[in-house]
């Protein structure tokens, strides 16, 4: 059997500190830190702990060439190296082993080959992975403080301007008017839905169609196509897919889609109630029940394989397309002020749970954000929003 090591592997030696209860009582020093080394591996989704014999044998053996696993035995000893096998941080070319363990194995392997294979940049692929929530809930603390809290908490925050150290005089610029204005200036966040209005079916067509839909095909190969989209996108790729869910439109069962932007259609993945659309849309974003309101929520999904085709292991790749996801949510939000509606886009997801629900792959598949619209409550707002027209540009509190 030859061994090698995971293609990406990161080590984090964490800190805790803790009581020395000793200490306390002696009248000396309270706090005691102990140290944990942590590896991170994209391939596996979850921290490993670690010891100094396990890091001597990763160390030991190369992620390019195949080592024989005798040799690295000899070195580090079986106990070291089958623990590093089943953790998936050693991975073997050749089996012997009984089926099971062969199995588990061979999954690792194929994880770690996947990784390998799509050219992901090794530190994009770390923060990718491990930046990921799963079940972050209200009650785990996604309860955003009000600004009346932060402050109290925090104190005041850095100024909303940076100061500069001028050469000169600033040069006051006109402010002419143009006809994007009137829906410029009524594009806001919407935190207070009415969760009993649904959307036309026409408005959330023209959402979809104008911000996700391909407006042209443009071919660069006898089999190979790009799209022209009302937002740009890093290399023209245009990687990023909308997955929708619907909880209230018109004309559409409640349930999971997956928007095509050639055929403008909606594919649907899973139906749902209209409780269970609801509940989805909940977990999607963390309890935040003041956007999970919203008539339709979008998921945005980046194909890294697309971005990464022309990107490979490129160290700008991934932030191009998290910028796509931005670029696309502000042609969304201009689309439902034309329409006189609110939106809102949070990268504050459960990005695991909604993996899942979509039946994603993490390597493949890089959960962005989730942009929604639906018609504003009226009456009185439980949040607080940002709307033009309500306070207008005065002196700036010191």
């Amino acid at each position: 059997m030859n061994l090698r090591r995971c293609a990406v592997l990161y080590l984090e030696p964490r800190e805790e500190l803790d009581i020395d209860w000793t200490a306390l009582f002696a009248g000396t020093s309270t706090l005691a830190a102990s140290t944990r080394w942590l590896a991170l591996a994209p391939h596996l989704d979850r921290e490993i702990e670690v010891d100094a014999a396990d890091l001597a044998a990763l160390a030991a053996v190369g992620s390019s060439v195949w080592t024989a696993r005798a040799e690295v035995v000899e070195r580090h000893g079986a106990a070291v190296v089958d623990r590093l096998l089943a953790h998936g941080l050693l991975l073997a070319e050749d089996q012997g082993q009984q089926q099971e363990q062969a199995n588990a194995q061979d999954a690792l392997r194929e994880r770690d080959d996947t990784l390998r294979t799509l050219h992901w940049r090794p530190l994009a692929a770390l923060a990718h992975t491990f930046s990921r929530w799963h079940d972050v809930r209200s009650d785990t603390g996604m309860e955003a403080p009000s600004f009346e809290e932060l402050l109290e908490r925090h104190g005041n925050p850095p100024p909303p301007v940076q100061q500069v150290a001028s050469i000169g005089a600033a040069v006051p610029l006109p402010a002419p008017a143009g006809f994007l204005d009137e829906v410029l200036l009524r594009r806001y966040t919407g935190r207070n839905y009415d969760t009993s209005a649904s959307l036309p079916l026409a408005v959330a067509a023209r959402l979809l169609q104008r911000t996700f839909g391909a407006q042209e095909l443009r071919h660069i190969g006898p089999h190979a196509n790009v799209l022209k989209k009302t937002s740009p996108s890093g290399g023209g790729l245009h990687p990023v897919e909308a997955f929708v869910l619907v909880q209230r439109v018109d004309g559409l069962a409640p349930g999971l889609y997956h928007y095509h932007p050639l055929d403008n259609t909606l594919v649907p993945l899973r139906a749902t109630t209209q409780d269970e659309a609801a509940a989805l849309a909940l977990q999607m974003v963390a309890d935040q029940y003041w956007l999970a309101g919203a008539a339709i929520q979008v998921v945005m999904v980046g194909r890294v394989e697309r971005s990464f085709w022309k990107y490979r292991n490129h160290q700008k790749a991934y932030r191009a397309i998290s910028l796509d996801a931005g670029h696309l949510s502000q042609t969304f939000y201009l689309l439902a002020s034309e329409a006189g509606l609110p939106a809102f886009i949070t990268a504050a997801i459960n990005d695991i749970d909604i993996e899942t629900m979509l039946g994603l792959d993490h390597l493949r598949h890089a959960v962005i954000a989730v942009c929604g619209c639906g018609v504003a409550a009226t009456g009185a707002r439980e949040m607080v929003e940002l709307r033009y027209g309500e306070t207008g540009l005065g002196p700036v509190a010191e």
